[in-house]
């Protein structure tokens, strides 16, 4: 899973990248009522991304907006051709069933962009990421964060989910 965060004069910008399977245990169509409950659960939890990501106190943030796409899902708008990456399995992709779309070995993606309106975003000294606690199986997070300070990384795990924002 990776994790971008950019802070801004008066925004905190999150984007994720994720396998489904962190979110939901699978990473296809949902198949039974309790895989749609699944879904609908993670949906809901995170439109709540206030609860799993909470900026430091000092930034006076509060959440703006929640996007989310996931092709399988049926989430958001389709990612258009020249957004796949190199190498990503495209619908011209043979199968092993021998039928088109994405190859058996392509796992599907949950994007999500958090918006929050800061009155004091440069304050911000840290984000608690509260994923680990709401989503089990999700074990580590690769960040960037790009601050008005300069640009690096941190990795999180579920002992050490605080992500500092100065260097």
């Amino acid at each position: 899973m990776s994790l971008d965060v950019a802070v801004d004069a008066q925004t905190l910008t999150l984007a994720i990248e994720s396998p489904l399977d962190g979110f939901l245990g699978f990473e296809r169509a949902p198949r039974t009522d309790a895989e749609r409950k699944r879904v609908s659960d993670m949906v809901a939890r995170l439109n709540a991304a206030q609860q799993l990501f909470v900026p430091d106190p000092a930034a006076e943030c509060t959440l703006s907006s929640v996007t989310m796409s996931s092709a399988v899902l049926g989430l958001g708008e389709p990612k258009k051709e020249e957004d796949h990456p190199q190498g990503h399995g495209h619908d011209d992709t043979k199968r092993a069933d021998g039928k088109k779309g994405h190859a058996d070995d392509d796992h599907a993606d949950i994007d999500v962009d958090i918006v929050f309106n800061c009155a004091k975003a440069s304050q911000a000294r840290f984000i608690d990421v509260k994923l680990f606690d709401a989503f089990k199986r999700i074990r580590a997070i690769d960040a960037q964060v790009a601050t008005p300070q300069g640009q690096f990384k941190r990795n999180l795990r579920p002992d050490a989910a605080r992500l500092n924002l100065v260097r």
